[in-house]
């Protein structure tokens, strides 16, 4: 079979059992089992794929037939120009995600020491440390099975990443420049409705947050709160559907309180510079 008949045939398939967009997850599998690049599918349509490479073809439609995530399949996504791998231990980085660093840079483009509560992959820690941080970087999270894959990626892109085994930032002492974090946020009610490539597949720690989705944000407020320097920023990823909570965690020592927006226009990301006592205000620090 040549490769442009395995790509038809793969597409078919895809588009018959209802995944979202055949044709471009029909390509990244015909890559990964002839492990090569894209351009190669269309520069080479008559290459004769070799039995080994058919059986990790039809292996990896099946799979993806049956549910499982295109980047669980391949092992890879890429984040911000690069990529990450990734398991069903982290949750898959999205594109969302890169407003995060966005944000980072734009409210605190000189932090030297930055922090990301629950990693996950990595993809922020890595992306920061190697765009941003002057200093320090230190990431965290509660799973151990996470943080092995996030090392794998900053040893992979040779970022100076220290990763911290604890719950959100316990243990930890400041001062941070800058906090970012994109924790679990999907309402507990609503877990039984995500898509089956999202509830079967990802961790439900990276999914679930709470009652009303904003229970981790009111945890890591007192934190960032406690580790960062004044002047210090927190920058969370949101959820479109909880940005009021997650606003009404910023108490009197947070300033400059913005939301912002995706390119579909929902609410991404919430910025917020610490600054305690400020206009007569008292608040720890």
């Amino acid at each position: 079979m040549t490769l442009g008949t395995a790509l038809r045939q793969g597409q078919q398939l895809l588009a018959q059992g209802g995944v979202a967009e055949p044709r471009l997850t029909a390509e990244v599998l015909l890559c990964h089992a002839l492990r090569r690049e894209k351009i190669y599918l269309y520069s080479h349509p008559e290459h004769e794929l070799s039995t080994i490479e058919w059986l990790h073809y039809g292996r990896y439609l099946h799979e993806r037939l049956k549910g499982k995530p295109t980047q669980h399949i391949t092992r890879r996504q890429e984040f911000f120009g690069r990529e990450f791998a990734v398991s069903a231990e982290v949750l898959i980085p999205r594109p969302e995600t890169e407003h995060v660093v966005e944000r980072a840079a734009r409210v605190a483009p000189d932090a030297a020491r930055i922090l990301d509560i629950g990693t996950g992959s990595g993809a922020l820690a890595v992306t920061l440390a190697l765009e941003h941080v002057r200093e320090l970087a230190v990431a965290t999270d509660i799973s151990a099975g996470a943080l092995r894959v996030a090392r794998e990626n900053a040893r992979r892109h040779g970022a100076a990443v220290a990763f911290v085994h604890t719950d959100l930032a316990a243990g930890l002492c400041g001062p941070f420049d800058l906090i970012v974090s994109n924790p679990p946020y999907i309402p507990e009610a609503e877990i039984p409705h995500l898509q089956h490539e999202v509830r079967d597949w990802e961790p439900r720690v990276a999914l679930a947050g709470g009652a009303d989705g904003a229970e981790p944000y009111r945890r890591i407020a007192p934190e960032a709160e406690r580790l960062l320097r004044p002047g210090g920023w927190l920058v969370f990823e949101i959820g479109f559907q909880i940005e009021a909570a997650v606003r009404a965690v910023f108490g009197p020592c947070w300033r400059d309180v913005e939301t912002g927006y995706d390119l579909a226009g929902l609410p991404r990301v919430m910025s917020a510079r610490y600054e305690p006592g400020q206009r007569g205000t008292k608040c720890e620090s």
